[in-house]
């Protein structure tokens, strides 16, 4: 090729690329608010983040990790000045361009942010490296041109050079992440400030949003095995759809559970699903909590109203919903007849087909076939109440993957 049309070429390509980035920049400018600027209300932000675009609209912006925020880090009022937090995150599909959304929801004075990293890469907010993030607000970041595979884990890195506090973040992970600071690097199983990890998409068709307590969250499984069922449901899909856990432990439906920052799960409906990246099904688990936890809720029928508000509301939003039965507890300390049979009532409605599009039955899963009132022992954790890795890949594989598909109405369980 002659010199000067070598020329032309470069230039020509120099130009598409910037027109390509300035487009990008346009299109992120109207994805993310103003970082120093507290968010809309949260029905206002689902429908920005989650217009329940058709899957053949083109490459689109799918979940591939969450994490619901779950309240203030004790004894972090101050925040982290000067310090590195490093989330490791495990992510459901893969892209070669990545976003992430970092939250100060529980945060009382501004989070400031003057590095951010998606594996080593630089990730910018508006064109710049350093954020603002009000109290109680969120921030989405511009697109990152990263690779980032499928079934991997993410390392997620970001400074915050003065205090920020208390710091917004979900405990118990079952994941090692790290905090570093001028003494050295340490280990913790807290997120922090992190809440999602979306990637763009031309192959999946969307994301399954795990709606539940401890038993989604992953309570009893092993740390950075990434058994929880979801981890376990996201390995089926095999990239069909992004999957995003926004489990809390301890969340109940009908009331507050303990240690979930004030939250039930009606109350976080909007933030934790509905204003997910992509959503197109959400998988309801929830219930347990309102039976044995204090307070106990003795009518099953507030439990399955409550459950077919949440159907409703999702419906509204376009989303296909598939409930999962409760599980066994006899065992656990708060077990009693009575209670278990607010469980078999509540399970009763759900296996009728009159609350959810469709419904997996973990119940069966899970229990044990010569004492159904308990956890089979092969799957307990050891407490009767959560499971071992083997239990949530027995959830996980109880799910029927045609029932997630939002065209599709059946109305049972997988056999």
């Amino acid at each position: 090729m002659p010199r000067r049309q070598g020329y032309a070429l470069l230039i020509a390509l120099v130009a598409g690329t910037a027109a390509l980035a300035a487009a990008v920049a346009f299109a992120t400018t109207l994805l993310s608010g103003p970082g120093a600027t507290p968010p809309p209300p949260a029905e206002t932000q689902a429908a920005a983040r989650n217009p329940v675009a058709p899957a053949t609209a083109g490459p689109s912006w799918v979940a591939t990790w969450t994490a619901a925020p779950v309240g203030a880090e004790k004894g972090t009022e101050g925040g982290f000045p000067g310090r590195t937090v490093r989330n490791v995150v495990h992510t459901s599909i893969g892209g070669d361009v990545a976003r992430i959304t970092l939250s100060n929801l529980f945060g009382t004075t501004p989070l400031v942010v003057d590095q951010a990293t998606v594996n080593t890469r630089p990730v910018t907010f508006k064109g710049r490296g350093t954020v603002t993030v009000a109290a109680g607000g969120r921030v989405v970041s511009d697109p990152v041109v990263v690779p980032v595979a499928p079934d991997s884990d993410l390392q997620v890195g970001f400074r915050t050079p003065r205090g920020g506090g208390p710091v917004t973040f979900h405990g118990y992970t079952h994941q090692t992440s790290f905090l570093i600071d001028d003494r050295g690097t340490f280990t913790t199983s807290n997120w922090r400030y992190l809440t999602a990890v979306d990637v763009r998409s031309e192959q999946a068709l969307g994301a399954v949003v795990a709606l539940g307590d401890s038993l989604t969250a992953g309570s009893g499984s092993s740390t950075d095995a990434n058994a929880r069922w979801p981890d376990v449901l996201a390995d089926r899909l095999g990239g069909r759809y992004g999957v995003a856990n926004a489990g809390i432990a301890g969340n109940r439906v009908v009331g507050i559970g303990r240690g979930t920052g004030g939250q039930s799960g009606t109350d976080r409906l909007d933030r934790d699903v509905l204003g997910v990246a992509g959503a197109r099904t959400v998988v309801i688990a929830l219930g347990i909590n309102d039976v044995q936890q204090y307070p106990q809720e003795a009518d099953p029928q507030r439990i399955v109203d409550s459950l077919r508000a949440l159907t409703d509301r999702a419906h509204a939003r376009g989303l296909r919903v598939v409930g999962a039965t409760l599980t066994p507890f006899e065992g656990f300390a708060t077990w009693t007849p009575q209670r278990d049979a607010v469980r078999r009532a509540v399970n009763e409605q759900i296996r009728s087909g009159t609350v959810y599009d469709a419904y997996v039955d973990f119940d069966a899963a899970v229990r044990d076939p010569a004492a159904p009132n308990r956890l089979l022992a092969s799957y307990d954790s050891g407490d009767h109440l959560h499971l071992n890795d083997d239990g949530y890949r027995a959830l996980g594989d109880r799910v029927d993957l045609k029932s997630l598909d939002r065209d599709r109405a059946p109305r049972s369980d997988a056999l």
